[in-house]
């Protein structure tokens, strides 16, 4: 697979114990399917991307009513995908569900296959044993990987470090081990319920790929004034992760992640803890990062529907 190949203008990171090398910015599939970015540019913003050496694509199911992929799918035309590492989110708990929209997410992507598909939003504690239910969407993951439509599997989420935490927990009770894990690693996410102190720790301990996320959240991290762009991306990139995810809805933004790889070098623990500082009391109530502390952030709780039927074996318990 040609997505390996590297490029001058990007860095490239191993991807857990899956063997599979990617850059380490991954273009965030919400932005390419925003209504302010018409889809002539969210082209023009993937294709420039691939042709500069970034090879991991962010998406989802969910993301802009599907929107998102079709642009994506477009996109990957012309020898593109082969150049492309390609992920997807989906968010069906029961196997029926997550079945139905991998199969969705094919057709939308144009694809006979995706590199990675993650379970979307395992942000309550119910999540885990849905999704590895014997009715559960990991039944649907797992034959669809045996099928062919899919090659890794992880899961993502941005509420809690515990209940990611519970997720590999219960994933080992089960027997497997998941190939990568999403979550927000931020400038803020260090003072306030930190992914980064407790859940990054238990995957460098397993070799499981490591995405970051929201490293500036859409822009909210920004508005706190405490520090720039550059240094949010840096701190992620200096964390263990094979890649750090960023919106990107315009050329301009799509240099300023080139020009974080350019000017990135690690740093010791007194450059990060000279990053940290300044977040440090903007960041203790966790208001920049409301995806920890509100449901603005929730889709599948707006849309519960996604999720599928409970399994059929905790209905039967309830009294008539």
């Amino acid at each position: 697979m040609s997505a390996n190949a590297q490029n001058s203008e990007m860095l490239y990171r191993e991807l857990g114990s899956t063997g599979e090398k990617v850059s380490v910015i991954g273009l965030g599939g919400w932005h390419i399917g925003l209504d302010k970015v018409d889809e002539e540019l969210s082209l023009k913003i993937i294709q420039t991307a691939i042709d500069r050496g970034i090879t991991f694509m962010d998406n989802s199911w969910d993301y802009n009513g599907g929107i998102s992929e079709q642009r994506m799918g477009k996109a990957l035309k012309g020898g593109y995908r082969d150049k492309a590492f390609l992920m997807t989110k989906i968010d069906g708990r029961s196997k029926k569900e997550a079945a139905k929209q991998i199969d969705e997410s094919l057709k939308r992507l144009q694809v006979d296959y995706i590199d990675l598909a993650q379970h979307h939003e395992i942000i309550r504690y119910e999540d885990p044993y849905r999704i590895f239910d014997p009715e559960g969407a990991q039944v649907a993951f797992l034959e669809a990987q045996e099928a062919g439509k899919i090659r890794y599997i992880g899961f993502t989420g941005h509420k809690d470090p515990q209940i990611h935490l519970k997720m590999l927990e219960v994933a080992e009770e089960n027997g497997f081990k998941f190939d990568s894990v999403q979550m927000p690693l931020n400038v803020m996410d260090a003072h306030y319920r930190s992914f980064a102190q407790q859940v990054v720790p238990k995957l460098v301990e397993r070799n499981i790929g490591i995405l970051a996320m929201k490293t500036m959240a859409n822009g909210i991290l920004l508005r706190s004034n405490t520090v720039t762009p550059i240094e949010c991306l840096h701190y992620a990139l200096n964390l263990p992760t094979s890649v750090v995810i960023t919106g990107i809805d315009s050329l301009e933004i799509l240099e300023q992640a080139f020009e974080a790889v350019r000017t990135f070098k690690p740093m010791d623990q007194q450059q990060v803890d000279e990053i940290l500082k300044k977040t440090a009391k903007a960041a203790v109530t966790g208001q920049y990062e409301p995806f920890k502390t509100s449901s603005i952030f929730d889709s599948t709780a707006q849309n519960p529907q996604w999720l599928g039927d409970e399994p059929q074996r905790l209905q039967a318990l309830m009294p008539n």
